[in-house]
């Protein structure tokens, strides 16, 4: 039989405290980074690993991100009277980029317990789960080669990422067993922020995972672990120790990874993006040298 097509799962019900004030009233997801917000930039790696049924969770306060994929008329109708083609073009995309629906978290109970809302959606379909604070570069695709590893094993796949040991408190943390094939490794064990000392490896966990549909049984059946929260880890490390089940793979990635959580690397990803553009970028650049030769 011909697989199910993957759905893509969001969680974007956080309340962005690191960003205070400017997340007040303003969700985080929609803070810009250049000139799209960032939820988009997930929205678009999903879609272009070929996944065209998405869902946001959120929490309240977030109608701004519903605003966003909707069609906006009397903008459009101003903009074509305008002859303004570019920016009517870059207003449409986001309302044209996917079916995207939305559910409400509810309670901030984890985000175990912000997947476990996706399960109505979802269904029996395979689904990816994308975390807004981690942005993919499009130049280094991860989500397609993670969709090939699900497909190929059927096991849960895990994106990991080798992080200096001072940071790694701060993720869930593999121990994993080389795999057979380059860039991916069977996945023995997981921990959620452990500290430095007693972290298995350096091979952190970044915000995207590839999972089946059996996971919600595992999360229905999830007690709250570190910090009262209901942690997906907790449910990934059980699939990872059951002998008779497909277990549980990372693709370790090396590309280029954006984290916009943290404000000073959310300030770095917007200046290595827009350096990186042809219409900002001759510009930008030089003012870069100048700027830090003054420092």
């Amino acid at each position: 039989m011909p697989h199910k097509p993957f759905k893509a799962v969001i969680p974007a019900a956080g309340l962005g405290t690191r960003f205070l004030p400017a997340t007040k009233a303003m969700p985080k997801e929609m803070l810009p980074v250049v000139d799209k917000p960032a939820i988009q930039y997930v929205v678009e790696e999903a879609t272009q690993a070929g996944i065209s049924d998405i869902l946001i969770i959120i929490g309240r306060n977030k109608n701004a991100l519903s605003n966003h994929f909707d069609s906006v008329p009397e903008l459009e109708t101003n903009l074509e009277k305008k002859g303004d083609t570019d920016r009517l073009a870059k207003v449409q995309q986001s309302s044209d980029l996917a079916d995207i629906h939305f559910v409400r978290q509810g309670e901030p109970k984890g985000l175990g317990h912000a997947v476990l809302r996706a399960r109505s959606h979802v269904g029996d379909n395979p689904f990816a789960v994308l975390l807004g604070d981690d942005l993919i570069d499009d130049r280094d695709p991860l989500l397609t080669k993670m969709l090939e590893e699900h497909e190929r094993t059927g096991a849960a796949i895990v994106a990991l990422m080798e992080v200096d040991p001072a940071h790694i408190h701060m993720y869930g943390v593999a121990s994993v067993e080389e795999g057979s094939e380059d860039g991916v490794v069977k996945v023995t064990g997981l921990v959620e922020k452990p500290k430095a000392e007693d972290a298995p490896s350096n091979l952190a966990i970044i915000g995207r995972y590839v999972l089946s549909p059996a996971v919600f049984d595992i999360l229905e059946r999830t007690e709250p672990g570190k910090g009262g929260e209901i942690q997906l880890t907790d449910a990934l490390q059980e699939l990872a120790a059951d002998p008779d089940g497909p277990g549980v793979y990372g693709v370790v990635f090396r590309g280029r990874r954006y984290d916009t959580g943290d404000r000073v690397d959310y300030i770095k990803a917007i200046v290595q993006l827009a350096a990186d553009r042809e219409d900002l970028g001759p510009d930008l650049r030089p003012w870069f040298k100048e700027f830090a030769a003054t420092l």
